[in-house]
């Protein structure tokens, strides 16, 4: 997998993976298209052949980084995409003053819950019913 900053032209690949990965709870396209535009936000693009395959992005403020979306391809999930299109995220918004960085997750999501605690996110709190279908809680992930 190559990773690379999210052009244009990923954004219809992006999206569609986003709501095969969460359904009703997904981005949309314009939502894609706003936050690539943003000077505030960062998104990685993990590429196979010329397919997106993964991607993750962060929103940031001063030095606090939101970290708004993590996907990869069902195909594609073990064998290490998202930790490595994390921590080069990290690294690149480091670069940048982000010092902090959270996340929020499904608490069912137990394999993305473990991944991020390898990276160094510990719980700190929960969003109530944050995700719709199904009605779910979030756990308020941070790394400082």
């Amino acid at each position: 997998m190559t990773i690379r900053r999210m052009v244009r032209d990923d954004l219809t690949q992006a999206a569609a993976l986003e709501e095969k990965c969460f359904g009703t709870d997904a981005w949309s396209l314009q939502a894609f298209a706003d936050a690539l535009e943003d000077a505030n936000t960062l998104y990685l693009s993990g590429v196979e052949e010329g397919t997106l395959v993964a991607y993750c992005g962060i929103w940031k403020s001063f030095e606090d980084g939101d970290i708004t979306n993590v996907a990869v391809e069902e195909i594609h999930r073990k064998k290490g995409y998202a930790r490595l299109l994390l921590k080069q995220l990290m690294e690149e918004a480091s670069l940048s003053g982000v010092e902090n960085f959270t996340l929020e997750v499904r608490e069912s999501n137990l394999p993305a819950i473990r991944l991020y605690e390898s990276l160094g996110f510990v719980t700190e709190g929960v969003r109530k019913d944050f995700y719709r279908n199904p009605k779910e809680n979030a756990l308020i992930m941070w790394k400082r």
